[in-house]
């Protein structure tokens, strides 16, 4: 049976009241891959639907909007995810999911595919992103542009003070992002993100605010 990070619903605690909040969650329970790469067309499961309505109905705060990469599994989970903020009365109506190619993997810090996607076939995607942790390739955005890209992105797409806004993407864009805020320059099987696994960010005082697995941090957004 599929479960949420058990460190997940304890940073709702940690998250400022009066702050617009951002959610950038990886997508539910899928199909498995059978040539051991997450197709675009694999969907989510019946359980993955289930537990990211399931999620969604916890929010413990207004939510603004939902904000999804174009694949169809993270679509399915921002409405899944609306469902069940709609029934716990954190939305008054479900709203359109829009999507943006920034939140596809690896979508931010991809700039030539042509360039990567052969290798990063090649290697797998845990194997890719540790080099590129420690070596950007050519035709990426290093790790703290890349970063600097999704800041960009999130500052731009701000909720009220106080409300949530939901951006549903996938586990790569989630590890290197989450690595290069603790400042690691490899993974290992542990940081994985889970199956709707979600970063916690904010914006206060000229830095970056986060909270990953019940754990606060932040960085100056200059650097």
């Amino acid at each position: 049976m599929a479960r949420l990070h058990p460190r997940l619903l304890e940073a709702l605690n940690l998250l400022p009241q009066d702050k617009p909040v951002h959610l950038l969650t990886r997508h539910s329970v899928r199909e498995l891959a059978k040539n051991g790469f997450a197709d675009y067309r694999l969907p989510l499961t019946p359980e993955g639907i289930d537990m990211a309505r399931e999620w969604g109905s916890q929010l413990a705060r207004p939510v603004d909007a939902f904000f999804s990469s174009p694949v169809g599994r993270c679509v399915n989970t921002a409405k899944a995810m609306a469902e069940g903020a709609r029934k716990a009365g954190l939305l008054e109506t479900i709203p359109e999911i829009t999507t943006d190619t920034t939140l596809v993997e690896p979508g931010c810090y991809v700039e030539d595919l042509n360039q990567v996607g052969p290798t990063f076939l090649k290697m797998g995607a845990f194997k890719f992103l540790n080099q590129h942790l420690q070596q950007p390739f050519e035709g990426m955005l290093s790790p703290a542009e890349g970063r600097a890209k999704l800041a960009r992105y999130l500052s731009e797409r701000e909720p009220a003070p106080g409300h949530l806004n939901v951006h549903v993407t996938h586990d790569t864009i989630l590890a290197v992002l989450v690595a290069e805020l603790h400042g690691h320059r490899r993974i290992t099987e542990d940081d994985w993100p889970w199956m709707m696994e979600g970063l916690w960010l904010w914006f206060s005082g000229g830095q970056l605010h986060w909270v990953w697995r019940g754990d606060h941090g932040h960085r100056a957004l200059g650097d």
